[in-house]
């Protein structure tokens, strides 16, 4: 019974060790295998690799994949003409050199993102102090990215790395330049809402005037036609009038008897004090009538 539990002891044992010799690289990874502290070998080929036991040996895995370093904050650089812009940018990487990176940053990525970051930023600072403001949103973007991953050149073989692309994600003014910008855009907007507004108004009384004049114009051509033809008429009513009243002078003189009565007595309130005997009665009295008898006293 002991020589059994001595085997299976022996077995576990056996086991472990085995265990602790062998170690799977994934292909998104790189092995480095320390001995005593010291870096002993670098594995970059995925599979199933042997090494010694621990303490003697053991590994530790880095990722080989490309990284992401956004930049931490967005920070104020000037431009050639001494204006302030806040740019974000990226840059991606990817360890080149996994014992130089371990010598410089150890095995955290974080470190080697916290000692890049302010390199990345003065590369920045170099580019855009050179250039203008035109020149770093349109013209020249492309070159100063290109220009920055030049610059990270050496920086990054001094920490293992490969700069992969850097890229500029946004341009904007500080937040007081931004706010001035506004204002200005907004005056300006108004200035030309005021020009168009009064262009309008312009153009609106220029319409109306045009349109009295017309119908001042329409107007009086159809009061000199009314006119006209009312004058025609009675020109032809007057030359009706005088053939007819020429024909019978007694009817005539009784006719304008008439129409005085007529417009005299418009209202059957109208009242008049005449004499009798005068001429206004003479049509009523009759040609050969007598005049009325004097009252008595």
């Amino acid at each position: 019974m002991n020589r059994f539990a001595v085997i299976v002891g022996s077995l576990l044992v056996l086991l472990v060790l085995a265990a602790s010799t062998l170690f799977i690289v994934d292909q998104r990874q790189i092995a480095v295998v320390y001995a005593l502290g010291e870096i002993k070998d670098v594995v970059t080929e995925p599979g199933l690799k042997v090494k010694l036991p621990p303490p003697l040996q053991n590994v530790v895995f880095l990722d080989r994949r490309i990284q992401t370093l956004d930049s931490p904050e967005a920070k104020s650089i000037f431009t050639k003409e001494k204006k302030t812009l806040s740019i974000d940018w990226l840059v991606k990487w990817r360890i080149a050199d996994p014992k130089q990176f371990i010598r410089n940053s150890g095995v955290d990525l974080r470190n080697l993102e916290n000692r890049l970051s302010p390199v990345v930023q003065a590369a920045f600072n170099e580019e855009v102090t050179k250039r203008t403001v035109g020149e770093v949103l349109a013209t020249e973007r492309e070159k100063i990215m290109n220009d920055v991953r030049t610059r990270l050149g050496d920086p990054a073989k001094s920490f293992g790395v490969e700069i992969i692309d850097v890229r500029i994600k946004r341009v904007d003014f500080v937040a007081s330049i931004t706010d001035s910008v506004y204002r200005r855009m907004q005056s300006e907007r108004q200035q030309v809402a005021n020009q168009l507004r009064s262009t309008g108004q312009a153009e609106g009384e220029g319409i109306r005037a045009d349109a009295d004049r017309q119908r001042e114009v329409i107007i009086a051509e159809a009061y000199r036609d009314a006119q006209k033809i009312k004058g025609e008429g009675d020109a032809k009513a007057s030359a009706l009038y005088a053939s007819a009243f020429g024909r019978d002078a007694q009817f005539a003189q009784f006719y304008r008897s008439l129409e005085a009565y007529r417009q005299s007595f418009r209202n059957k309130n109208d009242v008049m004090v005449v004499d009798p005997s005068s001429d206004f009665f003479k049509a009523m009295r009759g040609s050969g009538g007598a005049a009325a008898p004097a009252p008595k006293k």
